[in-house]
Formats: C-alpha cells, sequence, structure tokens
C-alpha cells in the first residue's frame, strides 16, 4: 500500500508540473467550468420562478440535488481523467508499458493524471449545497450528512465503474473515443430527480439501473433525513460495480495482444 502511495503521489507532482506548464490553459477551463454551473444555475431560477415544486422538489432541494450532481462528476474526474486515454493508448500501443510496469494495471490507468481544474467545481458544488440548505430551510443533523457522504463515495465508485467498463471495451472496439460522452449523457439525466418519472421507470432507475444513486438517493439524504436501507443499497450498488468492472477489465487485459498484434 506505501508504495502505491509514493507512485500516486509521483502521479500528483507530475500533473501538477504539467499545469503549470499552460497556467492559461488551467484558468481557462477553471473559468469555463464555473460558467457553465452559472448557467445550470440560473435555468434553476427561471424554472422555478414559474413554479415552487416540481415533482415534490423545490428550489432549494433543486439546487442541493444540482450541487450532488456537480460534486460528484467534479471528483471523478479530478481522480480519474486518465480513463479516458484508455482508447489511445491502445491503438497507439502505449499500453504495452503499462502492463509492463510492476503494479496493477488499473490503478495506474486510472490514477495517472490528475485533473487540477475541478477544484472550482468541486468548491462550487460545495457552495451550492450550502445555498440549497439555505433556500430548502433544512437543517441535517450528522446521521443526513454521513449518510450523504458515503452515498456520494457510492456514486463515485458507480459511475467511475461504468467508464472504466466503457473504456476498456476499446480492447476489442479499438475506436472507442469518444464513448466518454455516454458518461456525460448520465450526468445529464441525473440532473434530474427520479421522482419525475412514473412509478414503474423509477423502480428501474433504482433497482434495475442505478442511475437514482448518482445523485436523487443521495440528495434526499440532506433533504428528507437519513434512509440507512437507501445507504445499504448503495453500498450494494458500488460493491457490485467495481468488482464487475474489476473482472471486465481483468477479462479484457488477458485478451490484450499489444498495437503491433
Amino acid at each position: 500500500m506505501k508504495r502505491y502511495w509514493r507512485v500516486y503521489r509521483s502521479f500528483f507532482s507530475s500533473s501538477f508540473a504539467r499545469e503549470l506548464e499552460f497556467k492559461a490553459n488551467l484558468f481557462a477551463k477553471f473559468a469555463g467550468n464555473l460558467m457553465w454551473i452559472f448557467f445550470f444555475v440560473m435555468i434553476l431560477f427561471v424554472v422555478y420562478s414559474k413554479t415552487n415544486s416540481i415533482a415534490g422538489w423545490d428550489k432549494g432541494n433543486a439546487f442541493v440535488l444540482a450541487a450532488t450532481v456537480f460534486l460528484m462528476n467534479a471528483v471523478f474526474n479530478a481522480f480519474f481523467f486518465s480513463l479516458q486515454e484508455i482508447p489511445q493508448q491502445i491503438r497507439l500501443g502505449t499500453m504495452d508499458f503499462v502492463v509492463t510496469k510492476p503494479m496493477d494495471t488499473q490503478f495506474w490507468v486510472s490514477t495517472r493524471k490528475f485533473n487540477f481544474d475541478q477544484i472550482g467545481t468541486m468548491c462550487a458544488g460545495i457552495v451550492m449545497i450550502a445555498v440549497g440548505i439555505h433556500l430548502g430551510h433544512v437543517t441535517p443533523d450528522f446521521a443526513s450528512w454521513l449518510a450523504y457522504v458515503v452515498l456520494v463515495a457510492c456514486a463515485i465508485a458507480i459511475f467511475y465503474s461504468f467508464n472504466l467498463a466503457l473504456m476498456t471495451s476499446a480492447i476489442w472496439l479499438v475506436r472507442v473515443d469518444n464513448l466518454w460522452v455516454l458518461g456525460e449523457s448520465l450526468v445529464g439525466v441525473a440532473r434530474y430527480p427520479v421522482d419525475i418519472y412514473e412509478a414503474s421507470m423509477r423502480r428501474i432507475l433504482t433497482f434495475v439501473v442505478p442511475l437514482a444513486f448518482l445523485a436523487t438517493v443521495p440528495a434526499r439524504q440532506l433533504i428528507r433525513g437519513p434512509d440507512f436501507m437507501a445507504v445499504g443499497e448503495g453500498i450494494l450498488w458500488a460493491a457490485v460495480a467495481l468488482t464487475c468492472a474489476r473482472l471486465f477489465w481483468r477479462r479484457a487485459m488477458r485478451s490484450y495482444t499489444s498495437a503491433s498484434s
């Protein structure tokens, strides 16, 4: 474990040094992310200027939900940004150098780069949570916060597993560079509460396709109080997703024969 921590520190340091080479680009991406959040917040204000509630979610609740999506996605893109490079590594043959290194290949391809421009999005998400709690006139207790943090961690694990499996398919498909857009599409759908759908669809998005656990279920912990059954379900979904993604990755590595084969 200590060896992996030392390796990750070197990854982090090299990522920081790379960002310092292009400071203007870093600040431009930083500003771009904040502008996107600003425009989405403006949309919320426009929508809730015409109504007080949508499917039981008022403006404050919607802020918490949107903030949860931004926070989850920002943490994923900050720590696991390098997953998007898997198809390119396979196509160019640089994956050959990864598989020969004396460490877990999944760890390497997942954490090779830290994306610093997501730090602003994380901070904006935290501010939005505070604003949403204030607008919603709710006061989450310690149990609510604990349930929220655990479920956000589960959401990150589920989203990571989905993206890892998606990018790993490049072992067989090769040209899948734009498949990451599917992950962005999931984030777009998760910005809206699953309560807007009919009952059968809500069950599917909760118990069949765990889209509800990306944002709706975590946000409910702060809005409506802790639901420890939902926390247990979230942990179970995260464990299943990580296990399946791990098995899929190992199966893919056994099929990998390098770009020259």
